[in-house]
């Protein structure tokens, strides 16, 4: 990362991923399940649902999708996501292309 100095403090240009920057592990896949989490929120705020009708559309316990929205998505898979982007309307692309690195890169791309 980039680094410079403005008005005495340290800046450091991020890597786009937040996750990376904070040097977590799996920062890839945290990245991936944020975006999908906030299209999910989007898509639930656009549609009008309450938490409780949103459960019964992902097929989740109310508590679950609330919990989710407001961030701890830990113990939702990638997959349940997806499936929840689904059951709201989404169609889901996977892209697999050659990395321009010698390892690749998970990347949530949105229209």
């Amino acid at each position: 990362m980039k680094r410079r100095v403005i008005k005495g403090i340290e800046v450091s240009r991020g890597s786009g991923n937040v996750f990376a920057d904070l040097e977590l592990p799996d920062a890839d896949t945290l990245q991936i399940k944020t975006g999908l989490v906030i299209e999910i929120r989007k898509a639930i705020r656009q549609l009008g649902l309450t938490h409780q009708a949103a459960a019964t559309r992902l097929r989740l316990t109310q508590p679950k999708v609330s919990s989710m929205l407001r961030g701890d998505f830990s113990n939702v898979s990638e997959r349940k996501l997806m499936e929840c982007l689904n059951r709201l309307g989404y169609d889901i692309e996977i892209k697999v292309r050659p990395a321009s690195a010698r390892i690749g890169h998970l990347i949530l791309a949105r229209s």
